[in-house]
C-alpha cells in the first residue's frame, strides 16, 4: 500500500458516517475509497465513537440497533489502532495541545500523523489549522 493510501483518521470524518446530521461528501468519499484505505487511529479512538453513539442514543439522534450496524461497519473497516498513543501522552502529545491549542485528544491524532508522516482526514476546523501549522497535510481524497 503506497503513502497515498494511508492516512490518520479523526473520529469527526467516523461520527459524520454514522449521524445523517452529519452527513459530509469528503467523509463520504473517504468511506467509499476503502478497503483500498489504510487508516490509523490513536488508541482512544474506539472510546470516542462507541462514547459518541451513545451519547447519541440518549439525545434520539440514533438507536442501539444503528450503534450496533456502525460499530460493526467500522470494526471491519481496515483501521490499525496505534498502540504507542498513551505512551506519548503526557509528552508529545501535551506539548502539541499547548502549541496548538488543542485538546489533548485531538492533539492525539496530530502527534500520531506527525510521528507516522501520514496526512491527517478531519472535519473538525481547529484541528486542520494545527496540522497546516504543525505542517501536517490534509489528505485529499485522490481524483479517478
Amino acid at each position: 500500500m503506497s503513502a497515498a493510501d494511508r492516512l490518520v483518521l479523526d473520529s469527526s470524518i467516523a461520527l459524520a458516517w454514522c449521524f445523517a446530521d452529519e452527513k459530509d461528501p469528503y467523509a463520504d468519499a473517504i468511506a467509499a475509497s476503502f478497503p483500498a484505505l489504510e487508516a490509523t487511529v490513536p488508541s482512544l479512538w474506539p472510546l470516542e465513537i462507541a462514547n459518541a453513539l451513545v451519547v447519541g442514543e440518549r439525545r434520539g439522534r440514533n438507536t442501539q440497533a444503528d450503534t450496533t450496524r456502525w460499530t460493526g461497519f467500522l470494526g471491519s473497516l481496515p483501521i490499525a489502532v496505534d498502540a504507542e498513543t498513551t505512551a506519548r501522552a503526557w509528552g508529545d502529545t501535551v506539548n502539541l495541545a499547548r502549541s496548538q491549542n488543542l485538546s489533548a485528544y485531538d492533539a492525539s491524532y496530530l502527534e500520531l500523523a506527525l510521528r507516522l508522516g501520514l496526512p491527517l482526514a478531519t472535519l473538525d476546523a481547529k484541528l486542520k489549522a494545527a496540522a497546516t501549522a504543525a505542517g501536517v497535510p490534509l489528505y485529499h481524497v485522490p481524483t479517478p
